[in-house]
């Protein structure tokens, strides 16, 4: 498929979706349907902590970020979601239980986005479905458990480092004072591995 056909969303989600799965034409179909277009702009917080996750998500331009609270007002930035994968709250969607966490853009963001309560229809009515869904939930928590070991064992340079390797673009998307909370590494410490690091 060219570039110039992967410009309408739903060309791009499909297009996704074909990339990393492999699903018969009719529950392909079945999944593109409840996806509708979403616009948010900057610092707009898409889910509350408390709430109910409502959508699942499918960025098509811009940076958001998944982040808890304490009640000191502390923050720790846990994910980052760009185009093109999928965003949200995933384990209160899944779960249908109030979010721990607050979905927020951190640019003007362009989405499509499904109901929540849709998915999960789909899920008990087309296992093929629910298979790429639990296959894709699957990959996104061993990414989480691969990070919380490098929280834990790496240095700080070495945990930098593994963040340019894996996502090499990044620090052009995201403002580095979440990259360091990202990382668990104090900011004058990350402008010092900025100015110290060879990217």
């Amino acid at each position: 498929m060219g570039s110039d056909e992967l410009d309408q969303p739903m060309d791009m989600l499909e297009a996704h979706v074909k990339k990393h799965f492999s699903l018969s034409a009719s529950s392909l179909a079945e999944f593109l349907s409840p996806w509708k277009t979403y616009h948010a702009e900057r610092k707009e917080i898409l889910t509350h902590q408390g709430e109910q996750e409502k959508y699942l998500y499918f960025v098509l331009d811009g940076v958001q970020r998944v982040y808890a609270l304490n009640i000191e007002g502390k923050e720790a930035t846990l994910i980052f979601t760009y185009a093109p994968s999928f965003g949200g709250v995933l384990n209160a969607m899944m779960t249908q239980q109030p979010s721990q966490f607050f979905y927020e853009t951190l640019t003007s963001s362009s989405f499509l986005r499904a109901p929540a309560s849709e998915i999960k229809r789909i899920m008990l009515t087309n296992a093929e479905i629910a298979q790429m869904i639990n296959f894709g939930i699957s990959g996104a928590l061993s990414g989480v458990l691969d990070r919380l070991a490098e929280l834990q064992l790496m240095s700080s340079e070495e945990k930098f480092r593994s963040l340019l390797k894996r996502s090499p673009h990044i620090l052009t998307l995201v403002p580095h004072k979440y990259l360091a909370s990202y990382l668990g590494i104090d900011a004058t410490n990350f402008s010092k591995l900025m100015n110290r690091v060879k990217i």
